[in-house]
Formats: structure tokens, C-alpha cells, sequence
């Protein structure tokens, strides 16, 4: 049997080598490694049967069970959608979860066909622990957290700096009640991966956003979370109607863009008018039934001025969204935390003053 290995190495990642995942598909929408194919060994409910047999009668039996049921036209399908990967990208490297048996008889399939490509080292579970001792190894480095009221365009700051991590665009979600994006959320597990990933070609000094640790469905991991708790910080301040136009692109703008570039014009805005409503009716509690009814009334009036072209008409009900919902709650987190700032200014000098700051921590 072939044993072609390559070791658990993030260049693996940082090259976007094309990876072949053999693990069963309920095991990849777990989690998988960035750029993976999910090309399975096993389909879900063959490799729950085959689970039950090693359960009960131990590993012989469960292997006899398994090439069993991937036998004939079955397997002649498993190593033909193989191969079309493979032709596609010659390159690509087989995984499967700690880089075992099921890694190992597609390396050996793909071999007797004809086609000798390796196979991962230790595999997902190794390639995974590579990727979190990164995101512990930076937790250790400076790092720095940009601050600021909603609508400062903090996201958009980060972007511009080559050492910067989004942590919003790992999560797919903006980190607000009107946050969630269209695509699904990626698992803690994937998220974790895109931290990881987002941080391979930062060597020094780490410049992130001013988060909660729970950003949509996923959480920030613990040791970078306290990192970023005892960051030093700078703020963006803006003017509110500066501030009102960027909030209008994204949760307006940028977010019609995706809905109808994904859905279409006429399910797309079915979509983005359900979102926007129900994130608005989920701060009932905090804004109260009199002001969420007045709320929810500029917001349908403004839906309908969307329709005949007017964007703009959501600044209606996006601004005192801002004045009286997200500034007082970001002033009341000011004051519970006291952060001491490097820097307060507007966002060129925010930029410049991360520019600065990275540029004195560099090792």
C-alpha cells in the first residue's frame, strides 16, 4: 500500500494547495480545512454502519463492512470523482481526520488506478492543531483593537492595513443585531480556520476590530479573546452624518448587493426586507414598544421608497436606530471598561495612528 506523506504544514495553506477531504459529509459541514473539496470515502450512512460494526465487533469486521459497502459501481464512482479533482488540479493532496485508513485506501484506489498523490500526516486533526497554535502564537505578539461608535467604518480600516484581521469577514456576520449575513455562517470550527488562515502572512504586530467575543453564531477563541481585552486601543470618531451614510452602505447597499447576486432580484429583496425586520423586531427589549412600533414604521415607509429607487429614505429609521439604540450601548461599554486610548481622531488619522503603532512594534 502506498504511504506518500507530507508533513501538517500551514504552507499548505498559504500556497491554496486544493485539498481532497475523504471524511463523510456531515464530518466536513463541521468543519473543514480552507479550500477542501469534500470528495468522501464513505458517505454519511455507510460510515455510520460501518461505526456500529467496529463498535461491536472491533476493527477487522468494521474494514471487512466498509469495503462491503463501497465496492463495484460504488467505488469505481468514489475513485473517478477522484480522479476528475485530481485532473482538474494534479497537485491536490488526499486528508481524511487524523491522516489513517481512510486516507490511506484512497491514496492506495487512486495508486491502482494509476494516479500516486500523498496524503496528509496526521491529517485534519493535525492541520487543525497547526492552525489554533497559530492563532495562540499571534494571542502573544502586540496587538492593538480599534474602537468606535457604529458606522465609523472600523471594518473598512483593518482592511487597509496589510496586518490587519477581520474578524467580521471570518464570521461572515458584522457583529450587530442587522449583522448576519446572507451565506450561511460558517462553524466555530471553520471560524477558527479563517482566524488561522487570516493570520499566516502576519508576522508582527495584529490589528483587529473592537468585538464581543461572540460575533453572530461563533465565538473568538479564549486565549486571543483576553489578548484583545488587554489591547491597547485606539478609536475612530466620525460625525453622525458621515457616520449614517456608511451605515446605509452596509447594512443597506452592501447587503442588497449580495442578496441579489445570490437570490435575484425579486427573492433577494423578499429576503433582505425579512432580515432587516426581524433584526429590528429583536431589540423590542431594549428599545421598548413604543419606540420599536415608530421604528418599524420609518422602516416599512422607507422599504417602500427603496422601491422606486430612493435608498436614502433608510436613514429615517437608521438614525435614531444609531442615536438611541447602538451610541448609548457603546458609551455604556466605555464607561464600564475605561479603556485608556492611544489615539482618538477622525478615521484617516485612526489609520494613520495603526499605521504608526505597527510600525513601532515591529520586530
Amino acid at each position: 500500500m502506498s504511504d506518500w506523506l507530507v508533513e501538517p504544514e500551514l504552507d499548505l495553506l498559504r500556497e491554496r494547495r486544493t485539498l481532497i477531504d475523504v471524511r463523510a459529509p456531515v464530518e466536513f459541514a463541521q468543519g473543514s480545512l480552507p479550500g477542501a473539496i469534500n470528495l468522501p470515502l464513505m458517505e454519511d450512512e455507510e460510515r455510520r454502519q460501518v461505526g456500529i460494526e467496529y463498535k461491536h465487533a472491533g476493527q477487522q469486521a468494521a474494514i471487512a463492512l466498509g469495503q462491503q459497502l463501497v465496492s463495484g459501481v460504488t467505488r469505481s464512482g468514489r475513485i473517478e470523482a477522484w480522479r476528475r479533482a485530481l485532473v482538474r488540479d494534479p497537485e491536490a493532496i488526499v486528508y481524511c481526520y487524523r491522516g489513517g485508513l481512510r486516507s490511506q485506501i484512497a491514496q492506495q484506489w487512486l495508486l491502482e488506478a494509476g494516479i500516486e498523490r500523498p496524503r496528509i500526516r496526521g491529517g485534519w486533526k493535525a492541520m487543525r492543531g497547526a492552525l489554533l497554535q497559530r492563532i495562540d502564537a499571534v494571542a502573544e505578539r502586540p496587538l492593538l483593537v480599534v474602537g468606535g461608535l457604529t458606522g465609523c467604518a472600523k471594518t473598512a480600516l483593518i482592511q487597509q492595513l496589510a496586518n490587519g484581521l477581520d474578524l467580521e469577514a471570518c464570521a461572515r456576520h458584522k457583529g450587530s443585531a442587522f449583522g448576519r449575513h446572507p451565506l450561511a455562517a460558517p462553524s466555530q470550527i471553520d471560524f477558527e480556520h479563517a482566524m488561522g488562515v487570516g493570520l499566516l502572512d502576519i508576522d508582527g504586530p495584529t490589528v483587529v476590530e473592537d468585538e464581543s467575543r461572540h460575533i453572530g453564531a461563533v465565538n473568538v477563541p479564549l486565549h486571543f479573546w483576553r489578548a484583545m481585552e488587554t489591547a491597547p486601543r485606539i478609536r475612530v470618531e466620525m460625525p453622525l452624518d458621515w457616520r449614517l451614510a456608511q451605515i446605509r452602505k452596509d447594512y443597506i447597499d452592501d447587503l442588497w448587493l449580495v442578496y441579489s447576486r445570490q437570490f435575484g432580484d425579486w427573492l433577494g429583496w423578499a429576503l433582505m426586507r425579512k432580515q432587516l425586520s426581524s433584526a429590528l423586531a429583536r431589540l423590542k427589549k431594549r428599545l421598548g414598544g413604543a419606540r420599536l412600533q415608530r421604528l418599524q414604521r420609518l422602516q416599512e415607509l422607507a422599504f417602500r421608497e427603496h422601491e422606486r429607487g430612493n435608498r436614502q429614505a433608510h436613514e429615517a429609521w437608521l438614525a435614531p436606530l444609531l442615536t438611541e439604540y447602538y451610541d448609548p450601548m457603546y458609551r455604556y461599554q466605555l464607561e464600564k471598561h475605561t479603556h485608556t486610548f492611544l489615539h482618538v481622531g477622525d478615521w484617516d488619522s485612526a489609520l494613520e495612528a495603526a499605521r504608526d503603532w505597527s510600525q513601532q512594534n515591529a520586530s
